[in-house]
C-alpha cells in the first residue's frame, strides 16, 4: 500500500484516475459490444460516484477547520494550552523510545 506525503498528491493522483477514465469512455463511445456498454456504465456510475464522495469530503473538511477556528477563537488560552500538553507529550513519547 501506498502512503502519500501530501494531500496534494493523492489528490494529483485521483485527478489523473479521473481523467484516464474519462479519456477511455471517450475511446470506447463508438463501441456496441454489450459487455464494453455496461463497463462504460459502472465506470460512468463510479466517476459519478467519486465525485459526489470528493464534495462531501471537502464540506466536511471545511465545517472541520471552520469549527476549530471558532474555538480556538472563543477559548484561545485553553487551546495553547492543550497544544502545548500534546506537544509535550508526544517530546516525551518520542524521547522514551530513544
Amino acid at each position: 500500500m501506498t502512503r502519500y506525503e501530501t494531500p496534494n498528491a493523492l489528490r494529483h493522483d485521483a485527478h489523473t484516475l479521473a481523467d484516464d477514465a474519462r479519456a477511455l469512455l471517450d475511446a470506447t463511445a463508438e463501441m456496441t459490444d454489450e459487455k464494453v456498454a455496461e463497463a462504460r456504465q459502472r465506470l460512468e456510475e463510479a466517476l459519478n460516484s467519486g465525485k459526489q464522495t470528493y464534495a462531501r469530503l471537502q464540506e466536511k473538511a471545511t465545517q472541520g477547520a471552520k469549527a476549530a477556528d471558532q474555538a480556538i477563537r472563543t477559548h484561545p488560552y485553553q487551546s495553547i494550552a492543550i497544544a502545548f500538553g500534546v506537544g509535550a507529550l508526544l517530546g516525551f513519547l518520542v524521547n522514551r523510545r530513544d
